[in-house]
């Protein structure tokens, strides 16, 4: 390893990084005892806001080692960002606010509801265990920032609105954040860690479902219904009916907005497309406003100025991680990525896998169920993660999620995926 002050520099900037998400309580606290300066202090105690700002920092360090060079600042700032890919920040922005838009919430609801109805369980036990378990297996379909909203937006409405035990508020944070990141794995195109590999190595859907996405399918059972069942007693107080006041949307209207969901998925890879066919959503919507909540254009900005930061400063991190990876075996690839996803995003750890060449199927399989397995235990370590956590953390005690509570709430559904993955 030769690393450039360059990709020095961006390593040392992603570690302040990932200390400043395991800060953001203490800084948090700083707005405060410093009244005068609170609204700085809460910028910098938002999770969403520090890999941009720190992916910030390294664009102001690529122009000033360019000062006097022929290249210049200014260019060398955007031909390192044009290197870059902000494919996914753009599009978990736009299927974000499509998908938590209210016509969308009620039809995704109504499912639950049906599928809860003819479950052998409490009617709240049920619902809870259908959201955690069949709205995250929907990220194999519609993409996992979309299963994710949609799942974190049930679960507010029924749930995280109605004097929720902390207890609870974090294990099922945890189980959403690990269901959404296995259960992505039953198709080749819904899951970013699985899309990064699937052209090169020639994974298709079959291939995915009969060798990892029955497994993963286990593992969301499984970890749901062990949520459902330790947390019975408090699940039983809830009640669950339809959003009372929120069921006058016409059917048109709801298909509509399927519609919009369905094209923004489908052209996915394709930023010029959805973000037009985003923008014509907005326009539907705001001629349509009293078929509409408040769209979350704050909350989805926040999480693509988070994603669009970790792509800025992942593209440094290539240096240490590539050599690391290589040097494994099938075994130690995969609880080394799995270990490495709780820091880096599992996407970046399967794309540098996708560049080695002459790897064994056993690595593959390792180094992809490897990075999907810890997709949970940060906020970081998976894209959608932010997305649930923007609907979700004002209901935690001080309006955040601590990072260690995270860690522990998914530590018990990762190891049930370990267990799946590993000896299955």
């Amino acid at each position: 390893m030769n690393p450039s002050p360059l990709q020095i520099t961006g390593t040392l900037l992603f570690a302040i990084a990932i200390l400043h998400t395991f800060s953001v309580s203490f800084i948090a606290r700083l707005a405060k005892k410093f009244p005068s300066h609170a609204g700085l202090w809460e910028l910098f105690a938002e999770v969403e806001f520090v890999f941009g700002f720190w992916a910030g920092m390294l664009l102001v360090f690529t122009a000033l080692t360019a000062i006097g060079t022929e290249t210049g600042s200014f260019r060398a700032v955007t031909e390192y960002l044009e290197t870059r890919n902000f494919t996914e920040p753009l599009f978990v922005l736009a299927i974000m606010i499509v998908a938590a838009s209210r016509p969308v919430l009620l039809f995704a609801s109504a499912i639950v509801q049906a599928i809860s109805r003819i479950l052998p369980m409490p009617r709240a036990i049920a619902f809870y265990f259908t959201v955690l378990s069949v709205v995250s297996l929907l990220s194999s379909f519609i993409t996992e920032p979309a299963a994710m909203a949609l799942a974190a937006m049930i679960l507010r409405e029924a749930y995280y609105r109605k004097a929720m035990s902390s207890r609870l508020m974090y294990a099922t944070l945890g189980v959403l954040f690990v269901n959404v990141s296995i259960g992505g794995t039953l198709t080749n195109f819904a899951a970013p860690p699985v899309l990064m590999v699937a052209h090169t190595w020639q994974w298709d859907s079959w291939f995915m479902l009969s060798h990892i996405g029955w497994r993963s399918a286990l593992a969301v059972f499984i970890n749901a219904l062990a949520a459902s069942l330790i947390f019975r007693k408090e699940l039983r107080q809830f009640s669950v009916e339809g959003q009372s006041g929120h069921n006058n949307v016409p059917t048109l209207v709801i298909a509509l907005h399927l519609a919009f969901l369905s094209l923004i998925v489908l052209f996915a890879h394709h930023p010029h497309v959805f973000i037009g066919i985003l923008l014509l959503f907005l326009a539907f919507a705001r001629a349509y406003p009293h078929f509409q909540d408040r769209l979350i254009l704050r909350e989805s900005l926040m999480v693509s100025c988070f994603l669009a930061g970790l792509v800025t400063l992942g593209g440094q991190q290539l240096w240490w991680l590539q050599p690391l990876l290589s040097s494994m075996d099938s075994t130690a690839v995969y609880y080394g990525a799995t270990a490495l996803t709780a820091v880096t995003d599992n996407a970046a750890l399967t794309y540098l896998g996708s560049l080695v060449q002459g790897l064994s199927d056993e690595f593959k399989y390792a180094l992809v169920t490897g990075a999907v397995t810890g997709g949970g235990l940060t906020v970081i370590a998976n894209a959608p993660n932010p997305a649930g956590i923007s609907i979700l953390q004002g209901y935690f005690k001080g309006g955040r999620v601590s990072p260690l509570g995270l860690f522990a709430a998914a530590a018990l559904p990762t190891l049930v995926a370990i267990v799946a993955f590993r000896f299955i």
